[in-house]
């Protein structure tokens, strides 16, 4: 069984920062994408950013040059260093990871979420 734990949430004052964090666990053999989502209030779930193995990231527009990602393969974890924060970033944060759990086989596994507050 894998598990993702998400960390780092909260809130913050408009224009300011906050680092999310998103741990892998349990039975890993190899993790390909890892990605961040968002679903604000009243709204569809969407992805803000990805992240392969190998280090290519993907953006949403919304994100661009604000928000970067990156990974330490070593410790299963991922992070979103989100930067010059506005209201329209309060969301629910999730993280999903594509596991490879062994030689063989493939899960996809979401994390419970956390919350950023961005206030005005």
């Amino acid at each position: 069984q894998v598990q993702l734990e998400e960390s780092g949430g909260g809130v913050v004052q408009d224009g300011g920062s906050l680092r999310l964090s998103c741990a892998a666990s349990g039975r890993i053999f190899l993790i390909n994408a890892m990605c961040w989502y968002r679903q604000a209030p009243g709204k569809q779930r969407r992805l803000v950013a990805r992240i392969t193995n190998g280090g290519s990231t993907t953006y949403a527009d919304s994100v661009k040059g604000r928000f970067p990602i990156s990974r330490d393969n070593a410790k299963n974890t991922m992070y979103l260093q989100m930067n010059s924060l506005n209201t329209q970033d309060t969301a629910v944060y999730s993280c999903k990871a594509e596991v490879i759990p062994s030689v063989e086989g493939y899960l996809e596994v979401w994390g419970q979420g956390t919350l950023v507050t961005v206030s005005s």
